[in-house]
């Protein structure tokens, strides 16, 4: 339900976010190699979460992403609204025009609760609350 583009994104800010712990900044070529994801395509989605005000960055030899306060008490759902927009939990499952709760398709009762359960989770979840169980260890993270 939710994109690669998504994952790259999340994973992208989590990683800046527990390397803020040791450093300022953290460049595009580190996080790629350290996540294998494809630097320009990493640092395309990385520019636009800095354009909405997700992410922060300094340009320069020194520069890179860090995270602030302000990036921590962000929903996730703001993340995946950023990246792939908020349609997918609207969209039908089949890909129909006319699905809705008065003409549903042959899996909209299914599916609807699972997609409304997530979008509330990712609602209620901080992205400081998953940088917390990254760093407790609870969640297993390659680095």
């Amino acid at each position: 339900m939710l994109s690669k583009t998504f994952g790259y994104a999340i994973r992208g800010i989590l990683y800046v976010a527990l390397k803020n712990m040791e450093v300022k900044t953290v460049g595009i070529k580190e996080i790629a190699e350290a996540l294998e994801v494809p630097q320009p395509f990493l640092g395309k989605i990385m520019q636009d979460l800095v354009r909405r005000d997700i992410l922060s960055s300094v340009k320069g030899p020194n520069g890179g992403f860090y995270i602030t306060e302000q990036t921590l008490a962000i929903p996730v759902i703001k993340v995946v609204e950023a990246v792939d927009g908020l349609g997918t939990f609207q969209k039908c499952v089949l890909g129909l025009h006319q699905c809705s709760g008065v003409q549903p398709c042959p899996l909209h009762a299914q599916v609807k609760p699972y997609r409304d359960v997530l979008f509330q989770s990712l609602s209620d979840q901080k992205i400081g609350d998953l940088k917390e169980e990254l760093a407790s260890g609870k969640v297993f993270v390659r680095t």
